[in-house]
């Protein structure tokens, strides 16, 4: 449990770091640099590649509690959020459309801190239930099809990001 939780925060400090980089116009500056875009988009898909690669390749062995793997965690989910252009401009997008564009400081700050508790809160909600011993046991049992399934979304989203111009 936590390291999904340490996971859900890495993966919500990312996305709270998209949101304010949207509200600061960081769109803007991929527009007037379309080489840093391109430099973030080709970095996380073969970041997301290689993530696949290692899940396909260790679908059948056994989950461990190694030592020190939550210290880990934290910074795997921060790279996977970080890495995926995508989360930015899905924020770009919706922080366009939903909010105003003369956000005060502490407007902006509010918006970015609202949603790392959202997807803080969702992620460990993700973490309690499947830590349960009934849902670990399940999916234990469904771990090598499950890690496979995950593998091939994986590297699908990695090839989409490298092949889209």
């Amino acid at each position: 449990r936590r390291a999904g939780m340490l996971t859900g925060l890495g993966l919500g400090l990312a996305a709270a770091f998209w949101t304010l980089a949207a509200l600061l116009g960081l769109e803007g500056i991929f527009t007037l640099f379309p080489w840093a875009y391109g430099a973030l988009k080709i970095g996380g898909a073969l970041y997301l590649l290689w993530i696949a690669y290692a899940t396909w390749r260790h679908a059948r062995a056994p989950l461990g509690q190694a030592a020190g793997a939550t210290r880990h965690t934290l910074m795997a989910g921060l790279i996977v959020n970080l890495g995926n252009p995508k989360s930015m401009l899905f924020a770009a997008a919706v922080i366009v459309v939903v909010f105003p564009q003369a956000l005060s400081g502490a407007e902006i700050a509010f918006v970015a801190l609202n949603h790392l508790v959202l997807e803080v809160l969702f992620y460990t909600l993700l973490a309690m239930v499947l830590g349960a011993p009934v849902a670990r046991r399940r999916y234990l049992s469904l771990k090598p099809v499950l890690d496979r399934i995950a593998a091939t979304l994986l590297a699908g989203l990695g090839l989409r990001l490298l092949l889209e111009k």
